[in-house]
């Protein structure tokens, strides 16, 4: 249920509605805003009664029911866009800049992960992407650097001042990966790994959730509920291409999936082209449309020399297509810009 209080509501009355909410046995997450608060309360308990005795409470402005399955992400909870603040707060995810995320599949060496970092800032990048910890459907593919990988992916931050996305795969790794990650990916195998989102959930890292190969978007929400319902409101979605029939491209990239989501929640949603097309012909097409359809970032696989590429060489952009790509949506971000809608107020 969603509870939302009166205008300057005292701290000693918000606190005595969120006594009255565990009293019913419900958990609690609120937001604060400017003027008013709201109040979010889930679990199993008498709903009516609870609905009934909050609205009593002359501090109490209305208390509805939440009608989907997915609580706190549902923008019945939240209407005002959620932000992510990276990096300090200088780089913001849902907010007024498009971030691009770049780099390559796989931390290989510090000679390519340093010169992909030097590179994709250069371009305009905010965020690097490097994977060293690499989930592989072939046991005999290379699997990663591990805790090599993210010193070498600290070593490129401290360099260029990037911020560092990377790949998180188990639960008995999150402690680990977060000494050196900003964000923590989970890729669309992990999708569905309770325990890991739950542990992520304690985490206070932000947590970039990518859309499992064959899971509706429905899907996809539940996963975030269980990050953010365990205490991390931090939630970036990746829209990155579902399992088809189709066999011309990688994967099929659902578009429109992110201006779905987009009515459905209050998270930010990015797009990974190199992944849902797998083909880097087909990247900097998709990635424009992205910026046209209304997302709030991308992120995409850059490489020095792609054919060496111990992993999705086939995807990855070289830097000179890179540096292409990035001019190219100047235009496209400028209008993003002008028609984002004005942020909502609690």
């Amino acid at each position: 249920m969603i509870v939302s209080m009166k205008r300057y509501a005292t701290k000693a009355e918000i606190q005595s509605v969120c006594d009255r909410i565990l009293d019913f046995g419900y958990k609690i997450h609120a937001i604060e805003g400017e003027e008013r608060v709201v109040i979010g309360a889930v679990g199993v308990g008498d709903v009516t009664a609870c609905l009934e005795s909050l609205e009593a409470l002359p501090c109490v402005e209305k208390a509805v029911r939440i009608s989907a399955p997915y609580k706190f992400v549902s923008k019945e909870f939240r209407t005002s866009k959620t932000v992510i603040r990276i990096n300090g707060g200088g780089i913001e995810i849902g907010g007024d800049d498009f971030i691009v995320m770049a780099g390559p599949c796989s931390v290989e060496s510090e000679k390519q992960i340093m010169e992909s970092a030097h590179a994709v800032v250069k371009a305009g990048a905010k965020v690097l992407r490097g994977g060293a910890f690499k989930p592989r459907t072939s046991p005999y593919d290379f699997q990663g650097l591990e805790e090599e990988g993210l010193k070498l992916l600290r070593k490129a931050k401290q360099a260029t001042g990037l911020a560092i996305i990377t790949e998180i795969m188990s639960d008995r790794d999150v402690d680990l990966v977060a000494e050196y990650a900003d964000i923590m990916q989970v890729g669309a195998r992990n999708m569905q790994n309770f325990a890991l989102l739950k542990t992520l959930g304690r985490c206070q890292r932000p947590v970039m959730l990518k859309r499992g190969m064959s899971s509706t978007i429905r899907e996809l929400l539940m996963s975030a509920e269980y990050v953010v319902a365990h205490g991390n409101s931090q939630v970036i979605l990746c829209e990155r291409g579902i399992r088809t029939f189709e066999t011309a491209t990688r994967n099929t990239c659902d578009i429109v999936a992110v201006p779905v989501l987009q009515e459905m929640t209050h998270l930010p949603v990015v797009l990974d082209p190199s992944h849902a097309t797998g083909k880097r012909s087909l990247v900097p097409a998709l990635s424009r449309a992205a910026v046209a359809i209304g997302a709030d970032g991308l992120i995409l696989e850059v490489h020095p020399c792609p054919e060496k590429a111990v992993s999705d060489g086939a995807q990855s952009l070289h830097i000179d297509e890179f540096e292409r790509m990035m001019a190219s949506l100047k235009g496209y971000v400028k209008l993003w810009k002008e028609s984002r809608p004005a942020p909502a107020t609690v």
